[in-house]
């Protein structure tokens, strides 16, 4: 898998916002394959930062029902929590 397939996408939320500002961890839904070592070489490569530790945590399914059929309404994916070392960041928006 190429490394630039790994990253998918920042989880910009609230608490991902105070995660990174107090504990310098920032947060990416990766590639379902992807693990840890890949996520680490990924995210170090691709902003050239040091990766102190990453968690891996499966998101799962969202379903809905509709009578006695159950639909899935979002599939499961994978989330990455990444740990920089200090003095390292990301910027994701800068000047917004």
């Amino acid at each position: 898998m190429h490394i630039y397939e790994i990253l998918k996408r920042p989880i910009v939320t609230e608490k991902t916002m105070i995660a990174t500002d107090e504990q310098n961890r920032v947060t990416f839904e990766v590639d379902l394959r992807a693990n840890k070592l890949q996520v680490k070489e990924a995210v170090a490569t691709a902003f050239k930062v040091n990766v102190v530790d990453v968690h891996i945590l499966m998101m799962p399914a969202k379903t809905a029902r509709r009578g006695k059929q159950i639909r899935i309404r979002q599939t499961k994916w994978k989330k990455a929590v990444v740990t920089l070392a200090p003095g390292s960041s990301i910027q994701l928006f800068e000047g917004v």
